[in-house]
């Protein structure tokens, strides 16, 4: 594995008919879908030390986390989708990168909260997953996914209160409420706008895998995180592409 230690080099924006921008987005998008498995790690002890930016997706069971992954990365099989909600408690790495050079890595965190998992289960993933969110060095955003349907539940609430001192340090935070395309209008505005008071100093987007809502969004984003080569959403939107 080839690791490019080239610095990034800060994203130009052209005021022209925002070709520029929709380069940036295309760009993004086709990063994502070379993301291919890197390894699974039952413990905190089996993941690989690593320097490179990594993204960690975490959320509920159901929460369609999965999902998210395999239509943000193009592929519908990269991150496995148990039959079982909570059956999978493994974390997996997926590295990203063209030819052959890697330059970030997303990480799928084990869906929590599910009840047939039995308690002892449930609470050392909380545990590891307490500590990869507080320790892994290396974590340069967390992708919290949340069905609007239902809100935050304790357990969102209490990880966003474990990441709360590393989002204020600098850690890249998004909320994102998947399932979009089962809400309306007026209760997607609803869900987003109470999205934005929780995130705490993140970011909060409307997602849904269905309808392709968000695709551009958080792909810009991302890759924003971990190379700022991308202009971040927000300047996308000025530009009239969102």
């Amino acid at each position: 594995m080839h690791i490019s230690t080239t610095p990034a080099s800060p994203p130009t924006l052209e005021r022209t008919d925002g070709s520029p921008v929709r380069e940036h987005i295309k760009a993004a998008h086709g990063w994502l879908h070379t993301a291919r498995f890197l390894t699974s790690a039952p413990q905190l002890e089996h993941l690989p030390a690593l320097t490179l930016p990594e993204i960690a997706f975490v959320g509920r069971s159901n929460a369609g986390k999965s999902t998210c992954i395999n239509t943000l990365t193009q592929q519908k099989r990269l991150a496995f989708a148990s039959k079982t909600p909570g059956r999978t408690q493994s974390i997996n790495l997926f590295e990203l990168g063209k030819h052959g050079v890697t330059d970030a890595v997303l990480a799928d965190l084990p869906g929590y909260g599910y009840a047939a998992v039995p308690r002892e289960a449930k609470l050392r993933w909380q545990r590891v997953m307490g500590n990869y969110l507080l320790t892994r060095e290396n974590l340069t955003g967390v992708v919290l996914l949340c069905d609007p349907r239902l809100g935050l539940t304790e357990l969102d609430e209490i990880l966003l209160d474990v990441i709360r001192p590393r989002v204020q340090a600098g850690l890249h935070l998004l909320l994102l409420l998947t399932k979009a395309d089962k809400l309306n209008r007026a209760e997607a505005a609803k869900a987003l706008s109470i999205a934005r008071l929780q995130c705490g100093g993140g970011q909060a987007l409307l997602f849904s895998a269905l309808k392709k809502q968000g695709l551009d969004e958080v792909a810009l984003l991302l890759r924003h995180w971990t190379q700022g080569q991308e202009p971040a959403p927000e300047a996308a939107a000025a530009e009239g592409i969102f």
